[in-house]
C-alpha cells in the first residue's frame, strides 16, 4: 500500500520534530514523514534523514520553496516560530504563504498550529492589559488566531489545532524555578490561583497525528489539546516532588511578570492574564479526554518532570 505522505514545516524544531517521530514510530498506519527545513544539511536534518524522513529545503518567506515541499503530500503540518523574530506580521505573512502552497499543491488534509486570537475577549481599547506593537494583546497569540481566515479564504481543507504551554519552557525558555535570596527554588507564573493548560512539546506533535490518522473528521473544524491542567501551586509541588527539594509557588501579577524586561515579557505577561481572566473558557477549548484520544501516550506533568528533571537548569 502506498503511504500517505505528510510535509511537516519546522520539522527539526519542537512541534514538527514531534509530529515526524510520531510518524516514524507507527510505520504500519500508512504514512510518510517529509521533513521541511531551512537548512537540509543540519545535524537535526540528518538526524531525522538517517531515521527514515525525507528531508526537503523550504523557506517560511518563500511561497514557491513551500509549494515545492508540498507538491504530492496528502497533508501538511504548518507552524509558524514567532519567538524567532517578534513580529506577529511576519507570522500572518508566511502563514498566507503555507496556506496558498497547500492550496496550489492540492494538499488534502492541512493541520494549522494556533493560538486564539485574544482581542475577541481583550478588545484594544480594553485597558486591562496594555496594547502592544500598536494593534495587539498578546501578539503571539493574536498573529496566529489573525491568520486562521486566511485557510478558509484560500479554500484549503484544514484542522485548527489550538496548543497549550510547552512544559519544555522549563528547559528551554528559563521559565523553570530559581533560587530566592534565601536559596530555596521559586517558580514563577502570574496565574493566581488559576488553572494553566499545559504540555509537553512533543505530545503535540502525536497529537496532530492522531487527527491525521483519524481522516478527515477534524477538517473544518477547531480543536484544542493540553496534558493537564494545573495551578502555579500544583506545579510547584510536582516540581519539589520531582527534584527532591522544596518549590516555592510565586504568584507575581500580570503587571510585575510585564515589567521582567527580557525580550517579550510584556507579552507572555498579557498572555498569562488572558488564560487567568478566562480560565474557564480556555481550559474548556483544551479537553484532556479529547487529547487523549487523539495520543494514548499523552503524559502527565509528573511524567514529564520524570524523564526531563535533569535538564531543567536551576540557577
Amino acid at each position: 500500500m502506498e503511504k500517505k505522505t505528510i510535509a511537516v514545516v519546522g520539522a527539526t524544531g519542537a512541534q514538527g520534530g514531534g509530529l515526524v517521530r510520531a510518524i516514524l514510530a507507527e510505520p504500519g498506519k500508512g504514512f510518510a514523514a517529509r521533513a521541511l527545513t531551512r537548512n537540509p544539511t543540519s545535524d537535526k536534518a540528518k538526524a531525522l534523514a538517517q531515521s527514515g524522513a525525507m528531508v526537503v529545503a523550504a523557506e517560511l518567506d518563500d511561497a514557491a520553496s513551500l509549494r515545492k515541499a508540498f507538491e504530492g503530500a496528502h497533508g501538511a503540518f504548518c507552524v509558524t516560530n514567532f519567538w524567532e523574530h517578534l513580529s506577529a506580521e511576519k507570522e500572518i505573512a508566511q502563514a498566507r504563504n503555507l496556506a496558498q502552497a497547500a492550496k496550489d499543491a492540492r494538499v488534502t488534509h492541512v493541520i494549522w498550529s494556533t493560538l486564539e486570537d485574544t482581542r475577541k475577549r481583550v478588545p484594544l481599547e480594553d485597558a486591562r492589559m496594555p496594547t502592544l506593537q500598536g494593534k495587539y494583546k498578546v501578539p503571539h497569540y493574536d498573529g496566529k488566531g489573525e491568520a486562521n481566515a486566511i485557510f478558509g479564504e484560500v479554500g484549503v481543507p484544514t484542522t485548527l489545532l489550538n496548543t497549550s504551554f510547552y512544559w519544555d519552557n522549563l528547559i528551554h525558555f528559563g521559565m523553570g524555578p530559581k533560587p530566592g535570596p534565601d536559596g530555596t527554588l521559586a517558580f514563577t507564573l502570574p496565574m493566581g490561583d488559576k488553572k494553566l493548560p499545559g504540555m509537553a512539546v512533543e505530545d503535540i506533535g502525536r497529537c496532530a497525528f492522531g487527527i491525521f490518522a483519524r481522516g478527515p473528521e477534524f477538517i473544518g473544524k477547531e480543536v484544542g489539546i493540553a496534558g493537564e491542567h494545573l495551578t502555579g501551586a500544583q506545579m510547584a509541588a510536582a516540581l519539589s516532588q520531582a527534584l527532591g527539594q522544596p518549590v516555592v509557588y510565586n504568584a507575581v501579577t500580570p503587571e510585575v511578570y510585564r515589567s521582567f524586561g527580557f525580550p517579550g515579557a510584556d507579552d507572555l505577561g498579557n498572555m498569562f492574564q488572558y488564560k487567568a481572566d478566562f480560565e474557564a473558557e480556555y481550559c474548556g477549548a483544551r479537553d484532556l479526554d479529547f487529547s487523549r484520544s487523539l495520543n494514548p501516550k499523552l503524559q502527565t506533568f509528573a511524567q514529564f518532570l520524570a524523564a526531563n528533571k535533569d535538564k531543567i537548569p536551576l540557577a
